[in-house]
């Protein structure tokens, strides 16, 4: 049976419905599932951020910015209530030259199975996977402020010096038992 359609490209062409069923209905398949695919990953991508966010970025960035709060606090109250030189003052101005350094990056726990993940792909030919220009931007930005913070700390690297290794978690943690101890031999309440 010919079936003559003002839609179909071929006029002549047989009329065949379950040819068309099947076509349409691998379409709709396909797509669904692709379409399931992109929302269960938004899902899970926002999830891990929520996550993140509130598990790590917020409490580990606050905990860091009180610190720096404190310490120029300290060095504030110092420069206007005691010599221009002073054993406190010194010790004042090194932990905050140190604190100016640290990224968040440098004390949040790594995210092993992302690392894995990336591991795993890294052989791939997925272009995703390739160093963009938005991971080479990010690490030239890091190395400015590297060099901002040296310059602001006062202390310049010599040319072709090896770059100073990046603060840890733990050099934190030291940092925070120093301005405890600094607070304490200055009389103020102590940091929490």
């Amino acid at each position: 049976m010919v079936f003559e359609s003002p839609w179909e490209e071929n006029p002549q062409a047989e009329y065949a419905p379950e040819a068309n069923w099947t076509k349409i209905s691998t379409e709709f398949t396909n797509s669904g599932y692709r379409e399931g695919i992109i929302a269960g990953k938004e899902t899970s991508l926002q999830e891990g951020f929520d996550a993140g966010f509130a598990d790590v970025g917020v409490p580990i960035g606050r905990e860091l910015g009180n610190l720096r709060g404190a310490v120029s606090t300290i060095v504030s109250f110092l420069r206007s209530h005691s010599p221009a030189k002073s054993p406190e003052l010194d010790e004042a101005h090194n932990i905050s030259s140190i604190l100016i350094s640290v990224r968040l990056s440098d004390i949040t726990p790594h995210d092993l199975e992302a690392e894995q993940h990336a591991r795993e792909h890294l052989g791939s030919d997925d272009p995703g996977l390739a160093e963009n220009e938005e991971l080479v931007q990010k690490r030239d930005m890091e190395g400015l402020e590297d060099m901002l913070a040296q310059l602001t700390a006062g202390v310049a690297s010599a040319p072709g010096a090896p770059p100073q290794a990046r603060p840890t978690k733990e050099d934190v943690a030291k940092l925070k038992q120093r301005l405890r101890a600094l607070g304490a031999k200055l009389g103020l309440a102590p940091l929490t």
